[in-house]
Protein backbone atom coordinates (compact mmCIF):
# COMPACT_ATOMS: atom_id res chain seq x y z
CA UNK A 1 0.00 0.00 0.00
CA UNK A 2 1.63 3.31 -0.77
CA UNK A 3 0.83 6.00 1.76
CA UNK A 4 -1.31 7.81 -0.04
CA UNK A 5 -3.75 5.57 -0.58
CA UNK A 6 -7.00 6.91 -0.26
CA UNK A 7 -8.90 6.23 3.22
CA UNK A 8 -5.52 5.69 5.59
CA UNK A 9 -4.96 10.09 5.74
CA UNK A 10 -1.56 9.17 4.59
CA UNK A 11 0.07 7.73 7.64
CA UNK A 12 0.51 3.66 6.70
CA UNK A 13 2.57 1.30 5.20
CA UNK A 14 3.10 -2.09 4.21
CA UNK A 15 5.23 -3.91 6.83
CA UNK A 16 8.25 -5.41 6.23
CA UNK A 17 8.21 -8.72 7.93
CA UNK A 18 11.84 -9.45 7.50
CA UNK A 19 12.29 -6.39 9.38
CA UNK A 20 11.32 -7.81 12.63
CA UNK A 21 13.36 -10.33 14.56
CA UNK A 22 11.54 -13.80 14.74
CA UNK A 23 8.68 -13.88 17.41
CA UNK A 24 7.86 -9.99 17.14
CA UNK A 25 4.95 -10.75 15.26
CA UNK A 26 2.86 -7.36 15.05
CA UNK A 27 -1.10 -7.04 15.77
CA UNK A 28 -3.86 -5.07 14.82
CA UNK A 29 -4.41 -2.06 17.22
CA UNK A 30 -8.25 -2.61 16.90
CA UNK A 31 -8.98 -6.29 16.63
CA UNK A 32 -5.43 -7.93 17.36
CA UNK A 33 -5.39 -9.68 14.19
CA UNK A 34 -2.18 -10.35 12.02
CA UNK A 35 -1.25 -7.21 11.46
CA UNK A 36 0.17 -6.06 7.36
CA UNK A 37 0.38 -1.98 7.73
CA UNK A 38 1.54 0.65 10.32
CA UNK A 39 1.67 3.92 10.77
CA UNK A 40 4.33 5.45 8.98
CA UNK A 41 3.85 8.22 11.61
CA UNK A 42 4.59 6.67 14.36
CA UNK A 43 5.76 3.58 13.27
CA UNK A 44 4.70 1.31 16.48
CA UNK A 45 0.92 1.30 15.63
CA UNK A 46 -0.23 -2.16 13.50
CA UNK A 47 -3.04 -2.70 11.31
CA UNK A 48 -4.68 -5.72 9.77
CA UNK A 49 -6.26 -3.26 6.86
CA UNK A 50 -6.48 0.36 6.14
CA UNK A 51 -10.20 0.08 7.39
CA UNK A 52 -8.99 -0.12 10.88
CA UNK A 53 -6.15 1.95 10.36
CA UNK A 54 -8.83 4.53 9.23
CA UNK A 55 -11.09 3.99 11.79
CA UNK A 56 -8.19 3.92 14.90
CA UNK A 57 -6.97 7.36 13.12
CA UNK A 58 -10.55 9.24 13.10
CA UNK A 59 -11.40 7.78 16.08
CA UNK A 60 -8.04 8.66 18.35
CA UNK A 61 -5.19 8.31 16.61
CA UNK A 62 -4.60 11.51 15.18
CA UNK A 63 -4.78 12.66 18.73
CA UNK A 64 -1.95 10.47 20.41
CA UNK A 65 -0.25 9.30 17.45
CA UNK A 66 3.73 10.74 18.67
CA UNK A 67 2.44 10.18 22.33
CA UNK A 68 2.48 6.57 22.02
CA UNK A 69 6.24 6.54 20.67
CA UNK A 70 7.74 7.17 24.03
CA UNK A 71 5.58 5.00 25.58
CA UNK A 72 5.64 1.91 23.31
CA UNK A 73 9.84 2.22 23.22
CA UNK A 74 10.76 2.96 27.07
CA UNK A 75 11.17 1.07 29.81
CA UNK A 76 9.51 3.29 32.03
CA UNK A 77 6.06 4.35 31.30
CA UNK A 78 3.98 4.92 33.79
CA UNK A 79 3.77 8.80 33.28
CA UNK A 80 3.15 8.81 29.67
CA UNK A 81 0.38 5.97 29.60
CA UNK A 82 -1.33 7.28 32.61
CA UNK A 83 -1.82 10.44 30.92
CA UNK A 84 -2.93 7.97 27.56
CA UNK A 85 -5.34 6.37 29.16
CA UNK A 86 -6.57 10.47 30.43
CA UNK A 87 -6.73 11.58 26.97
CA UNK A 88 -8.47 7.98 25.59
CA UNK A 89 -11.41 8.10 28.36
CA UNK A 90 -12.04 11.84 27.72
CA UNK A 91 -12.27 11.05 23.81
CA UNK A 92 -14.47 8.06 24.32
CA UNK A 93 -16.95 9.64 26.25
CA UNK A 94 -17.30 12.54 24.59
CA UNK A 95 -17.81 9.92 21.64
CA UNK A 96 -20.29 8.47 23.41
CA UNK A 97 -22.25 11.43 24.70
CA UNK A 98 -23.15 12.18 21.26
CA UNK A 99 -24.19 8.71 20.61
CA UNK A 100 -21.48 7.82 18.29
CA UNK A 101 -20.49 3.96 19.66
CA UNK A 102 -18.42 3.11 16.48
CA UNK A 103 -15.92 6.48 16.75
CA UNK A 104 -15.55 5.81 20.51
CA UNK A 105 -14.32 2.12 19.70
CA UNK A 106 -10.91 3.12 19.10
CA UNK A 107 -10.31 5.11 22.38
CA UNK A 108 -11.92 2.78 24.21
CA UNK A 109 -9.65 0.08 23.40
CA UNK A 110 -6.85 2.20 23.47
CA UNK A 111 -7.58 2.97 26.55
CA UNK A 112 -7.77 -0.99 27.65
CA UNK A 113 -4.48 -1.83 26.20
CA UNK A 114 -2.56 0.82 27.21
CA UNK A 115 -4.19 -0.33 31.07
CA UNK A 116 -3.33 -3.79 30.41
CA UNK A 117 0.56 -2.43 29.35
CA UNK A 118 0.21 -0.68 32.52
CA UNK A 119 -1.13 -2.71 35.64
CA UNK A 120 -0.80 -6.47 33.76
CA UNK A 121 -4.26 -8.45 33.03
CA UNK A 122 -6.77 -8.68 35.55
CA UNK A 123 -5.56 -6.06 37.35
CA UNK A 124 -8.34 -3.79 39.31
CA UNK A 125 -7.36 -0.72 37.31
CA UNK A 126 -8.92 -2.48 34.03
CA UNK A 127 -12.19 -2.05 35.33
CA UNK A 128 -13.15 1.66 33.94
CA UNK A 129 -11.44 0.90 30.31
CA UNK A 130 -13.61 -2.75 30.79
CA UNK A 131 -16.91 -0.38 31.49
CA UNK A 132 -16.08 2.13 28.51
CA UNK A 133 -14.83 -0.66 25.97
CA UNK A 134 -18.61 -2.45 26.81
CA UNK A 135 -20.49 1.19 26.71
CA UNK A 136 -19.40 1.70 23.31
CA UNK A 137 -19.93 -1.94 21.96
CA UNK A 138 -23.58 -1.59 24.00
CA UNK A 139 -24.23 1.03 21.61
CA UNK A 140 -23.35 -1.21 18.15
CA UNK A 141 -25.56 -4.16 19.56
CA UNK A 142 -22.69 -6.39 20.36
CA UNK A 143 -23.96 -7.86 23.31
CA UNK A 144 -22.08 -10.97 23.72
CA UNK A 145 -18.93 -8.52 23.68
CA UNK A 146 -20.69 -6.15 26.53
CA UNK A 147 -21.48 -9.39 28.50
CA UNK A 148 -18.06 -10.69 28.35
CA UNK A 149 -16.11 -7.07 29.51
CA UNK A 150 -19.12 -6.46 31.91
CA UNK A 151 -18.26 -10.18 33.46
CA UNK A 152 -14.38 -9.18 33.48
CA UNK A 153 -15.23 -6.15 35.31
CA UNK A 154 -17.74 -7.56 37.73
CA UNK A 155 -15.09 -10.32 38.58
CA UNK A 156 -12.32 -7.83 39.29
CA UNK A 157 -14.18 -5.72 41.30
CA UNK A 158 -15.34 -8.68 43.47
CA UNK A 159 -12.10 -9.53 44.04
CA UNK A 160 -11.33 -6.07 45.66
CA UNK A 161 -14.56 -5.57 47.57
CA UNK A 162 -12.63 -2.71 49.55
CA UNK A 163 -12.66 -0.63 46.06
CA UNK A 164 -14.17 2.98 45.81
CA UNK A 165 -17.78 3.78 45.18
CA UNK A 166 -17.44 5.62 42.01
CA UNK A 167 -16.35 2.98 40.36
CA UNK A 168 -18.73 0.62 41.48
CA UNK A 169 -21.34 2.89 40.65
CA UNK A 170 -20.18 2.95 36.95
CA UNK A 171 -20.27 -0.99 36.78
CA UNK A 172 -23.64 -1.06 38.28
CA UNK A 173 -24.92 1.74 35.62
CA UNK A 174 -23.53 0.20 33.18
CA UNK A 175 -25.25 -3.79 34.46
CA UNK A 176 -28.24 -1.86 34.66
CA UNK A 177 -28.46 -0.57 30.78
CA UNK A 178 -26.95 -3.95 29.63
CA UNK A 179 -29.54 -5.44 31.31
CA UNK A 180 -32.15 -3.43 30.58
CA UNK A 181 -31.23 -4.00 26.78
CA UNK A 182 -31.63 -7.37 27.13
CA UNK A 183 -35.17 -7.40 28.63
CA UNK A 184 -34.27 -8.49 31.93
CA UNK A 185 -35.57 -5.17 33.79
CA UNK A 186 -35.89 -6.98 37.40
CA UNK A 187 -32.07 -7.23 37.57
CA UNK A 188 -31.65 -3.91 35.64
CA UNK A 189 -33.78 -2.24 38.27
CA UNK A 190 -31.28 -4.37 40.66
CA UNK A 191 -28.13 -2.90 39.70
CA UNK A 192 -29.44 0.62 38.83
CA UNK A 193 -30.67 0.82 42.85
CA UNK A 194 -27.01 -0.19 43.13
CA UNK A 195 -25.95 2.72 40.69
CA UNK A 196 -27.61 5.35 42.87
CA UNK A 197 -27.10 3.94 46.30
CA UNK A 198 -22.61 4.03 45.35
CA UNK A 199 -23.58 7.49 43.96
CA UNK A 200 -24.85 8.91 47.30
CA UNK A 201 -22.13 7.38 49.14
CA UNK A 202 -19.64 9.09 46.74
CA UNK A 203 -21.41 12.31 46.08
CA UNK A 204 -23.67 12.72 48.70
CA UNK A 205 -27.62 12.23 48.85
CA UNK A 206 -28.62 16.00 47.33
CA UNK A 207 -26.13 15.57 44.38
CA UNK A 208 -26.87 15.91 40.58
CA UNK A 209 -24.82 12.96 40.49
CA UNK A 210 -27.95 11.14 41.47
CA UNK A 211 -29.79 11.72 38.15
CA UNK A 212 -28.97 9.66 35.56
CA UNK A 213 -29.60 6.76 38.18
CA UNK A 214 -32.96 7.98 38.49
CA UNK A 215 -33.70 8.64 34.86
CA UNK A 216 -33.09 5.23 33.84
CA UNK A 217 -34.86 3.32 36.91
CA UNK A 218 -38.14 5.28 35.42
CA UNK A 219 -37.20 4.06 31.70
CA UNK A 220 -37.30 0.53 33.23
CA UNK A 221 -41.05 1.72 34.69
CA UNK A 222 -41.80 3.48 31.53
CA UNK A 223 -41.13 -0.13 29.91
CA UNK A 224 -43.16 -1.58 32.18
CA UNK A 225 -46.36 0.77 32.19
CA UNK A 226 -46.06 2.29 35.56
CA UNK A 227 -46.51 5.83 34.92
CA UNK A 228 -47.00 7.28 37.89
CA UNK A 229 -43.66 6.27 39.16
CA UNK A 230 -42.02 7.55 35.94
CA UNK A 231 -43.49 10.68 37.10
CA UNK A 232 -41.81 10.21 40.23
CA UNK A 233 -38.88 9.88 39.47
CA UNK A 234 -38.75 12.45 36.78
CA UNK A 235 -39.58 14.78 39.37
CA UNK A 236 -36.94 13.89 41.64
CA UNK A 237 -34.40 14.49 38.43
CA UNK A 238 -35.92 17.47 37.53
CA UNK A 239 -35.91 19.14 40.60
CA UNK A 240 -31.98 17.88 41.41
CA UNK A 241 -30.96 19.41 38.25
CA UNK A 242 -33.70 22.86 38.70
CA UNK A 243 -31.00 23.49 41.94
CA UNK A 244 -27.95 22.55 40.22
CA UNK A 245 -28.79 25.04 36.90
CA UNK A 246 -30.22 28.31 38.87
CA UNK A 247 -26.45 27.95 40.69
CA UNK A 248 -24.76 27.70 37.89
CA UNK A 249 -26.89 30.49 36.04
CA UNK A 250 -26.52 32.71 38.94
CA UNK A 251 -22.63 32.18 38.81
CA UNK A 252 -22.62 33.23 35.35
CA UNK A 253 -24.88 35.95 35.56
CA UNK A 254 -22.32 37.39 38.19
CA UNK A 255 -19.17 36.55 35.82
CA UNK A 256 -20.42 38.55 33.31
CA UNK A 257 -22.02 41.94 35.37
CA UNK A 258 -18.55 42.32 37.32
CA UNK A 259 -15.98 41.31 34.46
CA UNK A 260 -18.57 41.94 31.21
CA UNK A 261 -17.04 38.98 29.89
CA UNK A 262 -18.71 36.54 27.71
CA UNK A 263 -20.60 33.26 29.23
CA UNK A 264 -18.92 30.24 28.60
CA UNK A 265 -20.32 26.71 29.77
CA UNK A 266 -16.70 25.65 31.29
CA UNK A 267 -18.57 24.32 34.37
CA UNK A 268 -20.39 22.13 32.03
CA UNK A 269 -18.46 19.16 30.41
CA UNK A 270 -19.57 18.34 26.87
CA UNK A 271 -20.47 14.81 27.87
CA UNK A 272 -22.71 16.37 30.83
CA UNK A 273 -24.33 18.70 28.80
CA UNK A 274 -25.52 16.73 26.25
CA UNK A 275 -26.67 13.96 28.76
CA UNK A 276 -28.82 16.33 30.53
CA UNK A 277 -30.26 17.93 27.56
CA UNK A 278 -31.26 14.52 26.10
CA UNK A 279 -32.73 13.36 29.97
CA UNK A 280 -34.77 16.47 30.27
CA UNK A 281 -35.70 16.43 26.62
CA UNK A 282 -37.36 12.76 27.36
CA UNK A 283 -38.93 14.24 30.00
CA UNK A 284 -40.49 16.88 28.78
CA UNK A 285 -41.59 14.98 26.00
CA UNK A 286 -43.10 12.37 28.05
CA UNK A 287 -44.69 15.09 30.71
CA UNK A 288 -46.58 16.59 27.38
CA UNK A 289 -47.69 13.38 25.86
CA UNK A 290 -49.83 12.47 28.87
CA UNK A 291 -53.98 12.66 28.83
CA UNK A 292 -53.85 14.80 31.73
CA UNK A 293 -50.66 16.78 31.78
CA UNK A 294 -48.65 18.25 35.45
CA UNK A 295 -47.99 22.28 33.85
CA UNK A 296 -46.26 22.09 37.30
CA UNK A 297 -43.74 19.50 35.75
CA UNK A 298 -43.35 21.04 32.43
CA UNK A 299 -43.04 24.38 33.63
CA UNK A 300 -39.87 23.32 35.67
CA UNK A 301 -38.34 20.85 33.14
CA UNK A 302 -38.90 23.75 30.30
CA UNK A 303 -37.06 26.50 32.79
CA UNK A 304 -34.18 23.73 33.35
CA UNK A 305 -33.69 23.53 29.39
CA UNK A 306 -33.93 27.02 28.84
CA UNK A 307 -31.13 27.70 31.46
CA UNK A 308 -29.56 25.05 29.94
CA UNK A 309 -29.44 26.65 26.48
CA UNK A 310 -28.88 30.24 28.27
CA UNK A 311 -25.54 28.89 30.24
CA UNK A 312 -24.74 27.54 26.43
CA UNK A 313 -25.24 30.54 24.66
CA UNK A 314 -28.08 28.85 22.63
CA UNK A 315 -30.62 32.30 22.48
CA UNK A 316 -32.96 30.59 20.50
CA UNK A 317 -33.51 27.84 22.17
CA UNK A 318 -33.51 29.07 25.60
CA UNK A 319 -36.07 32.05 24.42
CA UNK A 320 -38.07 28.48 22.70
CA UNK A 321 -38.48 26.54 26.21
CA UNK A 322 -38.61 29.49 28.24
CA UNK A 323 -41.74 30.79 26.19
CA UNK A 324 -42.93 26.89 26.82
CA UNK A 325 -42.03 27.18 30.74
CA UNK A 326 -43.75 30.93 31.28
CA UNK A 327 -47.15 29.32 29.31
CA UNK A 328 -47.39 26.21 31.91
CA UNK A 329 -46.98 28.68 35.02
CA UNK A 330 -49.38 31.16 34.17
CA UNK A 331 -51.93 27.91 34.50
CA UNK A 332 -51.16 27.97 37.90
CA UNK A 333 -52.17 31.76 40.19
CA UNK A 334 -48.75 32.60 41.80
CA UNK A 335 -46.56 30.14 40.78
CA UNK A 336 -42.92 30.35 42.28
CA UNK A 337 -41.91 29.77 39.07
CA UNK A 338 -43.09 32.67 37.23
CA UNK A 339 -40.83 35.59 37.63
CA UNK A 340 -37.31 33.84 37.18
CA UNK A 341 -38.96 32.66 34.43
CA UNK A 342 -39.96 36.31 33.11
CA UNK A 343 -36.59 37.29 34.09
CA UNK A 344 -34.63 34.60 32.02
CA UNK A 345 -37.16 35.74 28.81
CA UNK A 346 -36.09 39.34 29.53
CA UNK A 347 -32.25 38.69 29.36
CA UNK A 348 -32.53 36.63 26.32
CA UNK A 349 -34.57 39.75 24.67
CA UNK A 350 -31.67 41.92 25.72
CA UNK A 351 -28.99 40.01 24.27
CA UNK A 352 -31.19 39.32 21.05
CA UNK A 353 -31.35 42.97 20.31
CA UNK A 354 -27.90 43.90 21.82
CA UNK A 355 -25.83 41.11 20.72
CA UNK A 356 -22.88 40.45 23.39
CA UNK A 357 -19.36 38.82 22.89
CA UNK A 358 -19.76 35.12 23.39
CA UNK A 359 -23.14 34.73 22.24
CA UNK A 360 -24.26 33.27 18.72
Amino acid sequence: MEPDEPGTSGVATKIMPLAFPKGKEKYCELCQREAYIQCSECQVTFYCNADHQQADWVGIHERICQMLVPIRTMKDMYDPSRHLIKICTLVAQSKLSEGKGEEALPAAHCCLQTSIDLYGPNTIQLVPAYILLAEANMGLGNLAVVAELLSQAEWAVLKNPELGASIQQQLHRSLGQFYTTTGNLETALFHFANDIYFACEEYGLDSSATTKGYFLIADVFARQGKTLIVHSLYSEVAERWHKHLSSLLETHQKHYVTKHLPFHDSELEKSQRVEMEEMLRVMLEFEQKQSRRDVNHIALIAHNLAMLWFINGDLHKAQDFASTALQASLQIPKHKLTEPIQELLQQVESLQTEPQPGFA
